[in-house]
């Protein structure tokens, strides 16, 4: 697993043309594993808005991640658009974002944390990482309904 000092994992602007091609990867993934109704992630500018806070990581200067949470209501957020490029997947990254996500809402008073993610083979690390993080599978929150190709998760924080 990286080390505190190979990574950087800091609140960013996910309008800076620096995460474009993150933004790219990851919408032409959610795009093409999942129906357009079954699509739930969020495009740069709706991450760049009151009640989110968005992060990048970066290993050694170069950024290779980037996650959010979105506020639901006082003490219940979302995790959004979490992407680690896939040259450095298998190498503990993902982990570290995550957990680096669920402390920031801890520290900012959340007490749960829900995400939503595919049922499509592709999506089975991100599943299995949500799994390994204390994530159990959930009903449908703040503005889903019951869709057969999403799996919704939750944890306490």
């Amino acid at each position: 697993m990286p080390t505190d000092a190979d990574l950087d994992i800091r609140r960013d602007d996910p309008t800076d043309p620096a995460f474009a091609p993150l933004f790219e990867r990851h919408l032409t993934l959610m795009w093409a594993t999942s129906p357009p109704e079954s699509v739930h992630a969020l495009d740069p500018a709706d991450l760049a808005v009151p009640g989110v806070r968005f992060y990048g990581m970066r290993r050694a200067g170069l950024l290779v991640g980037m996650g959010a949470f979105k506020a639901i209501d006082a003490t219940h957020a979302e995790i959004k658009s979490m992407h680690v490029l896939t040259e450095t997947r298998g190498q503990g990254l993902a982990a570290r974002l995550l957990a680096h996500l669920l402390a920031e809402a801890r520290a900012a008073g959340f007490a749960r944390m829900s995400l939503e993610t595919g049922v499509e083979p592709a999506f089975a690390p991100a599943r299995t990482l949500y799994a390994r993080a204390g994530f159990a599978p959930c009903g449908p929150f703040e503005g889903y309904r019951e869709d057969p190709n999403s799996l919704f998760m939750t944890r306490s924080l």
